[in-house]
């Protein structure tokens, strides 16, 4: 689809802007980041999930992912051999066991990669007002929940064979 010219808060346009140019921004970067770490951008936000709503069981995991539950045992495999991240058995039911990322590890490898862009999205957001800030918030917000919704409805898609 070729990129649209004139008024960029044209909804249209928006939705472009957001839809591709962004989640490609987004993807890229996430996959740059993995790479330096010799990882691929699932395994990548596989940590970020588990670091953020961990610690998880396998089964969890995979929903948060969109995965199978193979999918995620081999991924799971490849973050523990390289140390990022352990199976603990949960002591309530030893038959069940939750995956437990390596949270200094990770803090330690990504606070570098990440300040930068922290400290850049500031320095532009500094000059917005509270209103501005609240209203870019809550915009991003229901981005991320449509993307949720949408992510769930080709997944659903694909394994119905729709």
């Amino acid at each position: 689809m070729a990129r649209r010219t004139g008024d960029e808060s044209d909804h249209a346009d928006l939705g472009d802007l957001l839809g591709r140019e962004l989640s490609t921004a987004v993807v890229l970067f996430h996959e740059a980041v993995a790479a330096k770490r010799g990882l691929t951008a699932t395994e990548n936000k596989a940590l970020d999930v588990l670091a953020r709503r961990g610690p998880l069981t396998s089964g969890e995991l995979a929903r948060q992912l969109g995965l199978t539950p193979g999918a995620v045992t081999g991924l799971v495999d490849r973050l523990a051999r390289a140390g990022y991240a352990r199976r603990v058995p949960d002591a309530a039911d030893r038959r069940k066991t939750f995956v437990v990322v390596e949270v200094e590890r990770l803090d330690a490898e990504l606070g570098p990669v990440f300040a930068p862009m922290r400290a850049a999205i500031t320095d532009l957001t500094s000059g917005y007002t509270a209103a501005e800030r609240a209203t870019v918030a809550h915009f991003v917000r229901h981005v991320v929940a449509i993307l949720e919704e949408q992510t769930a409805r080709v997944t659903a898609a694909s394994t119905d064979g729709s």
